[in-house]
C-alpha cells in the first residue's frame, strides 16, 4: 500500500472520530454543550492532529507537502466528517425548540 492510501486511511479515521464528537456537541450530549461552532473547531483540531500524525509516521517528503496533504488528507477528511455528521444527526434529530 502506498503512502497516499495510508495517509487517506488515517484521515478517514480522524473524520469518523470528528463526526462523532461533532454530533455529540450539536445535540448537547457532551457535557451539555450545544454549539455547532465548537464542533467545527474540534473537527479542525482533529484534522490538524491527523496531518501531524501522518507527517511524523511517513515523513514530510513522503506525504508530499501541502499539495499531497490536501488531496490525500483534507478532502477525504472533510467528506467523511460531513457525511457521517449529517447521517448521525438525521438518525437522531434534536427536538424542535419552541420560542415564546
Amino acid at each position: 500500500m502506498d503512502v497516499d492510501a495510508k495517509v487517506t486511511i488515517i484521515h478517514i479515521i480522524g473524520g469518523i472520530i470528528a463526526a462523532f464528537f461533532s454530533y455529540l456537541l450539536t445535540t448537547g450530549q457532551l457535557m451539555g454543550i450545544n454549539n455547532e461552532a465548537i464542533a467545527i473547531l474540534l473537527a479542525l483540531v482533529i484534522l490538524y492532529i491527523s496531518g501531524q500524525v501522518s507527517e511524523r509516521i511517513f515523513g514530510k517528503e513522503a506525504v508530499g507537502g501541502f499539495k499531497g496533504w490536501l488531496w490525500s488528507g483534507i478532502v477525504p477528511f472533510l467528506f467523511i466528517w460531513l457525511v457521517i455528521w449529517i447521517l448521525l444527526f438525521n438518525v437522531n434529530p434534536v427536538p424542535p425548540v419552541h420560542v415564546r
